[in-house]
């Protein structure tokens, strides 16, 4: 079996081949395109001269074309957790070439720590979803922009939603009041809120589309109060296959809500969440259990009681943990959420169907 270990960069990535005995076969760079990967593929030896497999870290988007070439070409590749190949980054000599030995290094002494690694539709799905939210937080810098000036001139009005029809409207006839520099900055800003809102709208009637094709696992998780169906794409879209996760407390370490540990004086210390994972499903699970403890009289009272204790921060991650660990039970064991709304729930699943 041969091991080739690759650095992945955006432009430029460093390819180091090994025997099963660690010798080096070749070394190379190549580009991260399409003609790059070509070369890549010329320089890995036939399957009659033996077998090749590969490795490479999870750097953001970058692995993927190349991940999936390989895969097309029959050469198993796995994708290496960056959190677990640690030993790279605290070399003491840093390099492209000393990575991509190491990592053949690695896979040749069975030591990589896998990533798990979703199929290309499930990959659409994700990265959909999370533009969705990009496109919000776009939207809300905006809108906090808006606020920012009415605040300096102290504008205020009766309009329960400013960037309605008539907030709009309001807006627009504060222009006139304003300095020339704010004008242009309310104006630009207005413009691009609009934009931004038929940009959401569009791409939430096609998250809609896949969420009546992925009806099984988001109409479960639809059960849940305090999760809609975009915070149900989102889950199921970071989760995948709740099957990978034996456990739900490797789901709940997969979305980073899991609590750090450290030793010292012989005693096993907790701290705060370890953030290590999704921050997509992290995110998402916080924002659903800030409307669940206000609608859902369990998790009310499970975050009022940690509440009285530690404090809001505190209550509310303990929460999203405890509403992940639920999910892990529903999607595993494929049954409704047991305290659910059930016209709400219904209601729901109106809207999933149109």
């Amino acid at each position: 079996m041969n091991h080739l270990g690759i650095d992945v960069g955006k432009r430029k990535c460093r390819a180091a081949l090994k025997d099963d005995k660690g010798k080096i076969l070749n070394e190379f760079f190549f580009g991260n395109d399409k003609q790059g990967i070509r070369d890549l593929l010329s320089k890995i030896p036939s399957k009659e001269i033996g077998p090749t497999q590969a490795v490479l870290e999870s750097t953001g988007n970058m692995w993927m074309r190349i991940h999936d070439t390989l895969e097309d070409n029959g050469i198993d590749t796995i994708l290496a957790n960056p959190y677990k190949t640690r030993i790279i980054a605290e070399a003491r000599i840093k390099s492209d070439k000393l990575d991509a030995r190491i990592l053949s290094d690695l896979l040749r002494t069975d030591l990589i720590y896998e990533s798990y690694v979703p199929k290309k539709e499930d990959r659409d799905k994700r990265s959909l979803v999370r533009h969705r939210i990009t496109l919000s937080r776009t939207k809300t810098r905006l809108v906090n922009k808006v606020h920012s000036i009415l605040d300096k001139y102290d504008y205020k009005t009766d309009v329960t939603d400013i960037f309605g029809v008539s907030g709009i409207e309001w807006l627009k006839s504060l222009l006139p009041k304003v300095s020339s520099v704010d004008r242009i900055i309310l104006v630009t800003s207005l413009e691009s809120i609009q934009a931004i809102n038929h940009q959401i709208d569009a791409v939430s009637k096609e998250i809609s589309k896949y969420a009546s094709r992925d009806s099984t696992d988001v109409k479960l998780l639809l059960s849940i109060t305090g999760i809609d169906i975009f915070a149900a794409m989102l889950i199921s879209s970071e989760i995948v296959d709740v099957k990978r996760f034996s456990t739900p407390w490797k789901l709940v370490s997969y979305a980073g809500l899991a609590p750090s540990t450290r030793e010292s004086a012989g005693k096993m210390i907790t701290g705060r969440i370890t953030k290590q994972g999704s921050p997509w499903l992290r995110w998402i699970l916080l924002q659903c259990a800030l409307v669940a403890v206000r609608y859902d009289k369990r998790l009310g009272s499970f975050y009022t009681r940690i509440k009285n204790k530690k404090g809001h921060g505190k209550a509310i991650v303990a929460t999203a943990k405890e509403l992940l660990v639920i999910i892990w039970y529903m999607l595993t064991r494929n049954q409704l959420y047991r305290n659910m709304n059930k016209q709400r729930y219904e209601n729901k699943l109106r809207k999933l169907g149109q």
